[in-house]
């Protein structure tokens, strides 16, 4: 590892003005915008065309968020190890690795001139010159806050009068569109691409989630089109939403959620559509096995032939001034794995969406449908959904899915005959061979770039009553229509759901019966809000009868031979409906001796399963079931968590609102395995005090539209609200509400804008 010095030249942002008063009018200037916040600061953004909307968008961004993307831009620019140092861990919420792991992999994307390239494309494969414009004014947005705020009176103090504040360019928010598409992908494997693998490897499943159901015609009451939004992101970081509305009077009038730092709304709805998304667990990449050639760690074979590897030189600056080098190697595949490289073999990665900037004018045309035909057009003219399935209605009443997310074109024949050994665990139907060009991805003639599955191949269901999704793959999105015969790579059809999933479509059902306790048969706007509110745990119900038969015994033998009187914890068990409500007495024990169940009997072991009545495919929703009440594991189990409660003077009816808190706020759910609807996830295990770790993942912003007539009813919660400034006043104003179960009744027109008292209008002109 070669060092040297280098010196780094901040270039200086374009000076631009701002004034406040009344509508916004073009001026002398390149850019105009009106900025109008409503209840809890939610910004509603008009301008007369793309460019003044993504300046004002990035500039009401940047009063709310500024100190997070000026985080994230230091990361997409390598530069954290220059600020930070190279052993702290970066700020990515989905896989923080080390800062120069982090530095060097974004060195070498941007390196590798990709964006470069993307940007000289005509449409489809290149950027529409209405997103460019809304990329350039959102940059130019964002620099006018910085530069009449100034870095030293910053309202956030996490990154007031720092060094690494400055301007950002519009190829900053093109990489961060880049990155976004290949978080469940490339952006995975940093550390196996740099050479510090982690021994687990990458996420098989990111933390990133999501709920989403698109109700049609029949599954409302008074027959209207209605959906449920409810993505399981990150609370801190690049990864939160923002809430927005976009609007260019006659071109666009959207509402919604952006991921940090992208122009365009991800989640929302207009006038006539909404829609939601859930991420896929199809396969977005494979990894493919390299022979080398003999007595040469840098050429391997294809078809007989020797290929050279691809040589990239990647430079870090430190924080002393001094750089780091770092060799990569690439493959016709894409980049060479350190991990598993060895004089004989080596893996190298393709991933689906590594030239993918195709999402953002695939949302941008969707905000602008004005039905499903066209919403379907615009993904089948884009097809750069990277890595989620689409749920969406329309005032007609029709309910939409479609995984239309950029899959590796491999058939089951393929992949079978392809397989090879993998070198990462957990990988293992990942892994073609390379030696042989009879293995690398097919091509669909519908698809817009080769290697992926077009749109004839994807699936798809169209229905007048609902389709529902919640990670699960794409067979049991509507149990009356279910969808088989995709290749393995879109997930394998007739397996054991989740109970998350499985939660869903019951929640549905009753719903739809009328037999949930809210009501007449049918959804309306307020008994789906009502609905998602009722904090169900699935596992609790299914295991509930044979828990009370265990519990029929006043103690139990813990896995280390200590007895332990469990009559508390069972009286706490047998008295909790079963819901995590703040005020779920016996929620946390519940958990506390669920997870405890899913462990090796002995190491080396597969994990023990605790239910009674094993999965049958021909019953889905309703096996597994029933809780193996004799068994030693489970007996033992019991007394393992209650002897831990014991132990640390922790009452068996501590609550979620006592043990689950962001912000000092409580906050209610369970977890994945539990089957929570609106799952939460923690940093870590329940500590001797009682509480956990800060509430880290769940529901994050919640939408409920009702498409009608007369327009869209909508209500919506952004769970850790608007602002990460602690000094804000909308840092955990929403927080509060998603609390206590209540939502933000949404102001779309401009007369429901105009009508809230305390709405603040704000010009700014570029």
């Amino acid at each position: 590892m070669k060092l040297i010095v280098i010196v780094l030249t901040l270039v200086a942002a374009v000076v631009v003005g701002v004034r406040t008063g009344g509508p916004a009018l073009a001026d002398d200037g390149r850019y105009s915008a009106q900025i109008r916040r409503t209840e809890y600061g939610l910004p509603h953004v008009s301008a007369k065309d793309y460019g003044g909307l993504g300046f004002g968008y990035g500039y009401a961004f940047a009063q709310d968020n500024l100190c997070v993307l000026a985080s994230w831009v230091v990361t997409l620019r390598g530069e954290r190890s220059r600020y930070f140092g190279p052993q702290a861990r970066s700020d990515d919420p989905v896989r923080p690795v080390a800062n120069l792991v982090s530095d060097v992999y974004y060195k070498s994307v941007d390196d590798s001139g990709v964006v470069r390239r993307l940007l000289a494309q005509p449409p489809p494969l290149g950027p529409s010159d209405e997103l460019r414009r809304l990329v350039d004014g959102y940059a130019a947005g964002y620099n006018r806050y910085l530069e009449e705020t100034g870095a030293t009176n910053l309202p956030d103090p996490t990154c007031r009068g720092k060094a690494w504040v400055g301007p950002i360019t519009a190829t900053d928010v093109w990489n961060n569109l880049l990155d976004l598409d290949r978080m469940v992908s490339s952006s995975q494997f940093k550390e196996q691409i740099v050479g510090e693998a982690a021994p687990e490897g990458p996420q098989r499943k990111p933390s990133a989630g999501s709920n989403a159901w698109a109700l049609g015609r029949q599954a409302g009451r008074d027959g209207h089109g209605m959906l449920l939004a409810d993505p399981h992101f990150p609370w801190n970081g690049i990864r939160r939403f923002y809430q927005v509305q976009l609007t260019i009077p006659g071109v666009l009038d959207v509402s919604g959620a952006s991921l940090y730092g992208t122009p365009v709304v991800q989640i929302g709805h207009n006038a006539d559509v909404a829609w939601t998304h859930t991420v896929s667990h199809a396969q977005r990449f494979s990894l493919y096995r390299l022979q080398l050639v003999a007595g040469d760690r840098t050429s391997y074979l294809v078809d007989g032939h020797a290929e050279p590897m691809g040589r990239q030189e990647v430079q870090v600056t430190l924080q002393d001034g001094t750089v780091a080098g770092h060799t990569l190697f690439t493959s016709r595949y894409g980049p060479v794995l350190a991990a598993g490289h060895t004089g004989e073999v080596a893996y190298a990665l393709a991933d689906a969406n590594a030239a993918n900037l195709r999402a953002a004018d695939e949302w941008l045309a969707i905000a602008r449908a004005r039905n499903l035909t066209e919403l379907r057009a615009a993904q089948a003219a884009h097809q750069g959904m990277p890595f989620v399935h689409t749920l969406a209605t329309d005032a007609g009443g029709t309910a939409y899915f479609a995984d239309t997310s950029m899959v590796p074109h491999v058939t089951d024949d393929q992949a079978e005959r392809c397989a090879e050994p993998s070198p990462l665990p957990g990988l293992e139907e990942y892994v073609l061979d390379g030696s042989t060009s009879a293995c690398l991805w097919g091509r669909d003639r519908d698809a817009v770039v080769p290697g992926v599955f077009g749109p004839a191949a994807q699936p798809r269901l169209t229905r007048a009553d609902y389709v529902a999704n919640s990670n699960n793959t794409a067979w049991m999105t509507n149990p009356s229509a279910p969808l088989t015969g995709y290749p393995r790579v879109w997930g394998k059809p007739r397996t054991e759901l989740e109970p998350r999933p499985r939660v869903s479509l019951d929640m549905i059902a009753r719903r739809l019966s009328g037999t949930d306790g809210l009501g007449d048969p049918g959804f309306t706007l307020e008994t789906l809000q009502a609905t998602v509110r009722a904090k169900r745990n699935l596992t609790f119900e299914l295991m509930r009868r044979d828990l009370l038969k265990l519990c029929r015994t006043d103690e139990l033998t813990t896995s280390d031979g200590k007895q332990v009187d469990v009559r508390e914890a069972c009286r706490t068990l047998g008295s909790w409906d079963g819901r995590a409500t703040l005020d779920g007495q016996g929620a946390i024990l519940w958990r506390e001796f669920f997870t405890g169940l899913e462990r090796p009997t002995r190491p080396g072991d597969p994990v023990f399963s605790p239910w009674r009545v094993p999965f049958d495919p021909a019953h889905p929703l309703t096996t597994p079931r029933g809780l193996k009440h004799d068994d030693p594991v489970v007996r033992q189990a019991l007394a393992d968590a209650v002897l831990r409660f014991q132990t640390n003077r922790i009452p068996p009816t501590l609550t979620p609102g006592q043990a689950q808190r962001y912000q000092s706020i409580p906050i209610p759910g369970c977890t994945e395995g539990e089957g929570c609807f609106d799952r939460v996830r923690m940093r870590g295990p329940l500590g001797a005090d009682g509480r956990y770790p800060e509430v880290d993942t769940g529901s994050s912003f919640m939408m409920a539209v009702e498409l009608t007539p007369a327009g869209p009813r909508t209500r919506t919660v952004l769970t850790y609200s608007l602002s990460a400034n602690p000094a804000s006043p909308h840092h955990t104003d929403q927080t509060s509400l998603f609390s206590r179960g209540q939502w933000v009744t949404e102001r779309f027109t401009p007369a429901e804008i105009a009508a809230d008292p305390h709405v603040s209008v704000t010009e700014v002109h570029g």
